[in-house]
């Protein structure tokens, strides 16, 4: 039988232990993951049972050593329906994004030649930013840069498509913002990029928890996401597409593979937080199950039945929070704060109090059981474009364990903290 989100997100939050968590006699609300979310028990599950029953190296002539390779196989197919490429190949795993992503920095800036171009913006997360600067740097390639427009956080695509040339080489650009929540137009800055002949890496980590993630449609080159961040563990995943991956001149030892996806796995891999990625995965699949009423619905389809609901249900959370803040005269959110406007954000905000800095804000909520983060996230660009440093700004991020009830008593206590 079919069941509305709703109505289902009891029994989901039953699955995750730390939301039994109470602080000062009150149960936690966890606005804070957008820095990595909580994790239902089979993830935890999976670690263990790897690590008590299954622990080896790969490629071995023994049971453990087979089961290893069959379970990593499996978080391979897993990742690959996750992201939405039918080549498991395509997919390899690292520490986290941020190492992933200075690893295809080396390769691919070993294409770039002096007076080539690359362009990021000043919405990203560094690790979309500074490898790519850095690798430019040292090829002596030009940084172009895509501005943000301050009032509603949304990137000056007039800047994107002026830097575009024929010496253009790589785009990189965010999915969705892990500051202040801004969607970006993929299809039209990939569409745009291949035009002028350049390659394009979309950063999907703070895009992963909130909405599907298609590759094939959006065509762009690379892609990177971090597990940890849509109920997994510490895992870094990256996507690629197979011509690339094979042709690029990467950083390996030499007695690595030569053939997929081991010429891009550095080292032996985190077994346990791999087989924790695909038990995150088959968490949200069966999400989508449940709400279709099929058990044997395959996981792409189940996939995107469980984010057409939990997009739905995000965004009614925020749209109820933006409201709320809008009552706060002294709050200020920034980017897009309009509560009817939520198909451009996902459900994560940052906001200022005029007079209370954003340290203490969070300090005073984490005494009333409510955990959120402040500073600048490691978005360092967008936080000095908008003048928020040192200071930064507090962080408050809704995922599909979240409630309307949790909305409310954060409202409540803003409205005594700010007034």
């Amino acid at each position: 039988m079919a069941l509305s989100f709703d109505s289902l997100v009891p029994e989901l939050r039953a699955q995750f232990p730390a939301l039994a968590r109470h602080h000062a006699g009150r149960p936690v609300v966890y606005l804070d993951g957008p820095a990595g979310t909580q994790v239902p028990l089979r993830v935890a599950d999976a670690v263990r049972d790897y690590l008590l029953h299954h622990n080896a190296n790969c490629h071995g002539e023994f049971p453990a050593s087979t089961e290893t390779d069959h379970l990593l196989a499996e978080a391979h197919r897993a990742a690959a329906d996750l992201v939405g490429t039918a080549d498991p190949d395509e997919i390899s795993f690292g520490n986290n994004m941020t190492s992933l992503a200075f690893h295809l920095a080396a390769a691919t800036s070993r294409t770039w030649s002096e007076g080539d171009e690359v362009i990021v913006t000043r919405l990203d997360h560094d690790a979309n930013v500074r490898p790519w600067v850095r690798a430019a740097e040292h090829v002596g390639a030009t940084v172009r840069w895509v501005d943000v427009n301050p009032l509603d956080g949304t990137l000056r695509l007039e800047d994107f498509h002026a830097a575009l040339g024929p010496r253009t080489r790589w785009v990189a650009v965010t999915c969705a913002s892990n500051s202040i929540g801004t969607r970006t137009p993929i299809q039209e800055i990939v569409d745009a990029a291949h035009r002028v002949g350049s390659l394009v890496m979309l950063d999907a980590v703070h895009y992963a928890p909130h909405g599907l993630i298609d590759v094939q449609t959006w065509n762009a080159d690379f892609l990177a996401c971090s597990a940890y961040k849509f109920f997994g563990p510490h895992v870094g995943i990256l996507w690629g597409r197979r011509e690339l991956r094979e042709q690029l001149d990467v950083d390996k030892v030499r007695p690595a593979p030569e053939q997929l996806p081991g010429r891009w796995m550095t080292g032996t891999q985190n077994h346990e937080g791999i087989c924790g990625v695909t038990a995150a995965i088959d968490y949200l699949a069966d999400i989508g199950r449940r709400l279709a009423g099929d058990a044997r619905l395959a996981r792409r389809a189940a996939l995107a039945q469980a984010y057409a609901a939990t997009t739905q249900y995000e965004g009614a959370l925020i749209a109820r929070l933006l409201a709320g803040l809008q009552q706060l005269p002294e709050i200020r959110v920034w980017g897009q704060a309009d509560p009817a406007r939520g198909e451009s954000r996902v459900s994560t905000l940052s906001l200022t109090h005029h007079r209370i800095p954003a340290q203490v804000l969070a300090q005073r909520l984490a005494a009333e059981g409510i955990w959120c983060w402040h500073g600048n996230y490691y978005a360092w660009e967008l936080s000095h474009r908008l003048g928020r440093e040192p200071d930064g700004m507090l962080r408050l991020g809704l995922v599909h364990y979240n409630t309307t009830d949790e909305v409310d008593r954060t409202l409540a206590a803003l409205r005594v903290i700010a007034t």
